[in-house]
């Protein structure tokens, strides 16, 4: 168990969260959401340990073991897979190398070997002889096969390195275990594995994930920053997203209810007070009145951007044609022979367990990189806007975001590109920012603002939900649900995929599967699975 007790957070004068008491208990997964900025990733550190509070305290029950999922990539770089694995239990690990020091030792003599013997029963209490063996199940359930389980963190790519500081975090079944974004770099069937996982996981969790249907399918509880406090509700995300909508309009009819009776009241008071007959009864109703209150709503402090794509040329059938398209990089083959037809208003989603697959396509399609072989061309009518997956060089320029947008807008008129700012949340002195020191959502969302302006018919999104809180998340997919042209995108985000393609394309250096079919039947097909299985077989 993990609890706080008048908890706060302030950096300088202004509180991210003040005098939180809140209490996580085993047996539990609790979903930690809230709208950017509000503090998630914070209060994880804090639980932590690795940053410190303003004031308040955390308590852990005693003998308890806490495990996080590091975000430090390079942490780790000198160490082997298997032993960054291991040290997720700091005491194991310590254990583990100070026995080896002491067996190393040119001068071994009988005080170390009383002191190798206590660590060597201490060893085997926490199951040490079979340490490696768990580590390397964790490892390969989550994609990291056994011939680089000795290698270097350092020999790692970057999606690997994520999947081990995670069998870190999961290793020797922790009693609390924080988890920031896990989800983020894993494929369809890791995904699953890990909500499994954590299905059957007895002790406490507590996960930021802005995957709606990962929090629906492990969570039990909602923890909902707000405000600066922390309130907890039983059930997953959908629950709670419902429920908080609920109870929000029942709250609106009462009130407006209270108010079309005090209105009644005050009227019937204004016409009798004055009269002998009546004034017994005026006077019992300002007694009502007094007693009558309109119940606080608190409006929350979550904002839903306003998106919405449009395009000015009309599309015709025929958007884009692929043929034998082929791509290396250092030598590693991407795809080999790539191709598809795609037309008007399809929706597509591609999907690949290295992410660089799918993002080198895109840079082709768009113009970005040369393809070894094969061609692509596109339609007559076919216009197109790109988000790209990393989008910092477009903010390197020390501009206001008024005049970041007019780069890429038609109409230069200030109050036009105002409007598509503000729709995007940026409103007053945010438009006046400087595009320099945006945060990574901010940024997504200006991205975002640069495609609406540009009105093309065919839209390109390499994991356009990144950095965004599950209001903007929300806000984009049903912006994508409506829009009538053509869509070519990848996601990590479950619903998202599932809501808004109405194709599915996977790709590996071995080949590609091209289907009709909605994302949750593609997952759940057995002919599917076969032809999956058989696609990275080869790899």
């Amino acid at each position: 168990m993990i609890s706080t007790s008048k908890l706060t957070v302030r950096f300088g004068a202004q509180p991210l969260f003040e005098d939180v008491n809140v209490k996580f208990t085993p047996g539990n997964c609790y979903g930690l959401i809230g709208a950017n900025g509000s503090g998630k990733s914070t209060f994880l550190k804090v639980l932590s340990g690795e940053i410190e509070q303003t004031s308040g305290e955390v308590h852990i029950q005693k003998g308890q073991r806490l495990a996080v999922l590091k975000q430090n990539h390079y942490e780790f770089d000198e160490h082997t897979v298997i032993d960054t694995v291991i040290m997720g239990h700091k005491k194991l690990y310590s254990i583990m190398r100070e026995k080896d020091e002491l067996y190393a030792k040119p001068d071994f003599n009988d005080e170390d070997g009383i002191k190798v013997s206590h660590l060597e029963s201490e060893f085997a209490e926490l199951d040490g002889w079979q340490s490696e063996s768990m580590a390397a199940s964790l490892l390969n359930d989550l994609g990291i096969n056994n011939d680089l389980h000795y290698s270097l963190m350092s020999d790692l790519a970057g999606s690997e390195k994520v999947r081990v500081l995670l069998a870190q975090a999961l290793f020797g079944n922790p009693d609390i275990l924080l988890l920031d974004e896990p989800t983020n770099h894993l494929d369809i069937s890791t995904i699953k594995w890990l909500e499994e996982f954590l299905i059957e996981f007895e002790n406490t969790v507590i996960v930021v994930s802005h995957d709606r249907n990962f929090l629906d399918n492990v969570c039990t509880h909602i923890a909902d920053i707000d405000f600066g406090k922390i309130q907890l509700y039983p059930g997953n995300y959908s629950f709670w997203s419902q429920a908080s909508q609920l109870i929000m309009k029942q709250r609106e009819e009462k009130n407006k209810e209270t108010t079309e009776k005090m209105e009644e009241l005050k009227n019937f008071i204004a016409r009798f007070s004055a009269n002998a007959s009546k004034a017994k009864q005026a006077t019992s109703r300002k007694n009502i009145l007094d007693k009558l209150t309109l119940e606080d709503i608190k409006p929350s402090s979550r904002q839903y951007p306003r998106i919405r794509f449009n395009y000015v040329k009309i599309p015709g059938k025929d958007v884009l044609h692929v043929k034998d398209l082929c791509k290396s990089i250092d030598g590693n083959v991407l795809f080999n022979n790539f191709a598809m037809d795609l037309y008007q208003g399809q929706k597509v989603a591609f999907l690949a367990k290295d992410p660089l697959i799918i993002t080198t396509l895109f840079q082709i399609l768009t113009g970005e990189l040369e393809p070894d072989s094969g061609e692509f061309r596109w339609g007559v009518t076919a216009t197109h806007s790109y988000f790209p997956k990393d989008n910092n060089k477009f903010f390197e320029e020390d501009i206001n975001l008024s005049q970041w947008l007019a780069q890429y807008s038609p109409d230069q008129h200030v109050n036009f590109l105002r409007g598509y700012l503000g729709r995007m949340l940026f409103t007053g002195e945010d438009a006046e920012k400087s595009a320099t020191v945006l945060s990574g959502g901010e940024k997504v969302r200006c991205m975002l603002a640069k495609m609406m302006v540009s009105e093309t018919n065919v839209l390109i999104m390499d994991e356009p939900t990144n950095h965004l809180d599950l209001e903007s998340i929300t806000a984009l997919n049903n912006s994508l649900i409506e829009f009538s042209g053509t869509v070519l995108f990848t996601s990590q985000d479950h619903q998202f995929i599932q809501t808004v393609a109405d194709r599915i394309i996977e790709i590996s250096p071995s080949g590609f599967i091209s289907t009709h079919e909605k994302y949750e039947d593609y997952i759940l097909s057995a002919d599917i699975k076969k032809r999956r299985e058989k696609l990275y077989s080869k790899v």
